[in-house]
């Protein structure tokens, strides 16, 4: 080979390399004024202050999921005005809740090999009071209308409650104490009246009643249930079958939750219903989607919970007595929580 010939072919790998590094650079700065469109077209994300704190007017928090620089922050609008500008506060969080200036932020802890997930509890500025491991990958979070509890639920095997083949984990925290259950399937459950074990039990997706009662939903025998849990006591009592993820009405005698319809594909079995605990009287909401959520009242009467949407999830709103219809409320935003 001539000293020309090598040259020239040094020439063309040169020339090949340059090619293809102006084509990726390229293609990224495509992609990124995609994102840049896209988070344009959608709600108007600016950082600033967020507190927990009583403020006037209700306010709505939540996951952002509007792409850009404050995408998975805790955000807050106006609950009367949710399509209004959010006020980002840097804190990212996988699963939220908050109430009476405490909130419970789960998170993921990326590593170089893999992630592991904590639970951090926060006071009203978002600063971090406590952490937790979390055993698994975040799902449900809760706290006590006082502050002064918190729980959580992650999944420790699988990735859905859609199947058969997964297994929880749900904690309580005393934010006075920072004394933790780290674990509800030790509680002693009574079913249907009498002292109940078995080895496939699941717990999850708390709701707060005050500092020592609780509800929740317990899986075992390819059945869910409807549990009222006792703190002091350490105990579970079966109230209803066919129950997930429960959320209780502010005014304590009401239980939204997604039941498992008749009919429906094994990918999409779940409605959303209300539960009167006095009768034990369901009524079918108007929203006939599939609902993969744990619902919040906004107040005693509306419910708030999340659908699929173009960049995550959005947060849609229905009565919860079965009038009206489903409407959205927010786009590309979960987890929600209010604040008086």
């Amino acid at each position: 080979m001539t000293r020309t010939t090598r040259m020239l072919i040094l020439l063309a790998a040169v020339l090949l390399l340059g090619t293809v590094g102006a084509g990726a650079v390229l293609h990224a700065a495509h992609r990124s004024d995609m994102r840049d469109r896209q988070q344009a077209d959608g709600p108007t994300v600016r950082a600033g202050t967020v507190s927990l704190r009583s403020a006037p007017g209700r306010r709505l928090l939540f996951r952002n999921l509007a792409w850009g620089p404050h995408r998975d922050e805790i955000a807050t609008v106006p609950a009367d005005r949710p399509e209004g500008p959010r006020t980002t506060s840097g804190v990212k969080c996988l699963r939220f809740h908050a109430a009476a200036g405490t909130g419970i932020c789960l998170q993921a802890v990326h590593g170089a090999l893999e992630d592991s997930y904590r639970a951090v509890v926060l006071d009203a500025h978002l600063r971090v009071l406590h952490r937790f491991p979390a055993a698994g990958i975040p799902t449900r979070a809760r706290v006590s209308p006082s502050g002064h509890l918190v729980a959580w639920t992650v999944f420790v095997s699988g990735d859905s409650y859609a199947g058969t083949d997964f297994s929880t984990r749900t904690a309580i925290v005393d934010t006075r104490t920072w004394a933790i259950d780290d674990n509800l399937e030790t509680f002693h459950i009574v079913k249907d009246g009498r002292p109940y074990r078995a080895a496939d039990i699941n717990i999850w997706g708390v709701t707060f009643a005050d500092d020592s009662r609780f509800y929740a939903t317990l899986a075992t025998g390819g059945r869910t249930y409807l549990v009222r849990g006792d703190v002091g006591a350490r105990t579970l009592t079966t109230l209803h079958g066919n129950v997930e993820c429960p959320s209780l009405s502010p005014d304590g005698t009401r239980v939204a939750y997604k039941k498992r319809v008749k009919g429906a594909s094994p990918d999409a079995p779940w409605r959303l219903y209300v539960l009167d605990l006095r009768t034990m009287k369901e009524t079918a909401t108007a929203e006939q989607r599939n609902i993969d959520d744990q619902a919040l009242w906004t107040d005693d009467s509306t419910l708030v919970y999340a659908l699929p949407g173009d960049y995550g999830s959005d947060l849609w709103t229905v009565p919860a007595d079965g009038s009206g219809t489903a409407r959205r409320l927010l786009t590309s935003a979960v987890a929600p929580a209010v604040l008086d």
